[in-house]
């Protein structure tokens, strides 16, 4: 069964993004920031930024997603201001420097890391301390428990309900999911000061393709619908994704077991 299109899904993200990126700007002085994409790949994100003027730094462990993301942004005009490095979040001072962003991309990443809250910390730890913005991007529990019941799963869903990491059985892709509290807990954790913390995907993962082609402006009513439910928090509990922002405040703690 189609679903309707990624990049409905991440409208909201984007929408939020943008927010962001001119808040930290103002905030810093500087019109031109210093992003750091983890996991950016192909540059879903990292080319739409760097056309908006700031330097984007794509981390990704697969050199055929940077080969992508090279051909796109040249392809968009933004050659000079996208550069990949290959590189995962573990070994991420390998490759770039810390406390040197003025924002930090951790989308996609945070669910597939073995350790999460070290994960998050190196995310952290490339932020300038004086001032930086991490997004955050990660699967919810609570969106993938309703798709598994209304796809007629209902051990799997109740599965997951029960799963220390949210996932419904072995043959689950997924290796860790959250909830908007237990994503909340970890960032706070980390030493950052939450700003907004949005669903994403509420009913985009589970709306047949067909529905939305078959309605007059469908894809656009869709996504005003997401938008709407964003920041509503007793919809985000169900969201296929979190989208969590979050800026630089007090001391950064130090990982555990480092």
């Amino acid at each position: 069964m189609s679903r309707p299109s990624a990049s409905l899904r991440t409208t909201v993200v984007w929408e939020a993004l943008q927010g962001a990126l001119d808040q930290r700007a103002k905030a810093s002085g500087r019109d031109e920031l210093r992003v750091l994409d983890t996991g950016g790949g192909t540059g879903n994100f990292a080319v739409p930024v760097a056309r908006l003027g700031h330097r984007v730094t794509v981390v990704d462990p697969s050199p055929n997603a940077l080969f992508a993301l090279e051909r796109r942004a040249a392809e968009a005009g933004v050659a000079e201001q996208v550069h990949g490095v290959q590189g995962d979040v573990g070994g991420l001072f390998d490759v770039v420097e810390r406390q040197g962003y003025d924002v930090v991309f951790f989308h996609g990443v945070l669910e597939h890391v073995d350790d999460p809250a070290a994960g998050l910390h190196n995310a952290v730890e490339a932020l300038r301390p004086e001032g930086g913005t991490l997004s955050l991007l990660a699967a919810g529990l609570g969106g993938a428990v309703l798709g598994r019941a209304l796809a007629g799963r209902f051990t799997e869903a109740r599965a997951a309900l029960g799963s220390p990491d949210g996932r419904w059985g072995e043959s689950d892709p997924m290796p860790r999911r959250f909830t908007p509290e237990g994503l909340a807990e970890l960032v706070s954790g980390s030493g950052l000061e939450i700003v907004s913390l949005h669903g994403v995907s509420v009913f985009s993962d589970l709306v047949p393709g067909a529905l939305v082609d078959t309605e007059p402006e469908g894809l656009g009513a869709l996504a005003r619908l997401e938008s709407a439910a964003a920041e509503r928090s007793d919809l985000r509990a169900v969201a296929a994704r979190l989208h969590l922002l979050a800026e630089t405040g007090r001391e950064v703690p130090p990982a555990s077991g480092a």
